[in-house]
């Protein structure tokens, strides 16, 4: 068909004339509503951008001589942290010559995972050493998080309550 053609369908429907495959020999074309078109698009991106699952990397510093009240805080952060679904990035930092002590960050850093292991879990089994940081990423256990679980006990609710509405 040509384009005049295909152009005077498409006015006469009220349509637009949109190239689907302009490389193509022949060059494919459709008659649709354009508008409506991009509507929907915007529509279901959203849709997806919504249902997707988003972590954030939190950060949690140490220094090598932490007190175990200061630590067992910090340990407290990083499990709220990690139930809330997010990844949490562990960095114990060397002041002056404690950079010699390497050792005593690494106990310091497996004590850490031992404490959050019970949400958390590390992937990197030898933490890096990177100038004067000593750094590890713990990811939360749990497939789905618990934000994610909120929102779906909250749609249960929701449904259990209208149901209990059409009961009385």
């Amino acid at each position: 068909m040509s384009t005049k053609d295909a152009q005077a369908l498409a006015d006469k429907a009220n349509l637009d004339l949109v190239m689907i495959a302009p490389q193509g020999v022949p060059p494919v074309c459709r008659i649709m509503d354009y508008g409506k078109y991009r509507f929907e698009q915007g529509k279901r991106e959203k849709d997806q951008r919504k249902n997707q699952q988003q972590t954030l990397l939190k950060e949690v510093r140490l220094s090598l001589n932490i007190d175990t009240h200061d630590f067992n805080t910090k340990v407290g952060h990083a499990v709220k942290f990690l139930k809330a679904g997010d990844k949490v990035k562990v960095t114990i930092r060397f002041k002056g010559r404690e950079v010699t002590h390497i050792d005593l960050g690494r106990k310091l850093m497996e004590k850490f995972k031992e404490a959050c292991s019970e949400v958390g879990v590390s992937d990197e089994k030898p933490s890096k050493l990177e100038g004067r940081f000593y750094t590890t990423v713990i990811h939360p256990k749990a497939d789905k998080p618990a934000k994610a679980n909120k929102e779906k006990e909250k749609v249960k609710k929701k449904e259990e309550g209208s149901t209990d509405e059409k009961q009385d």
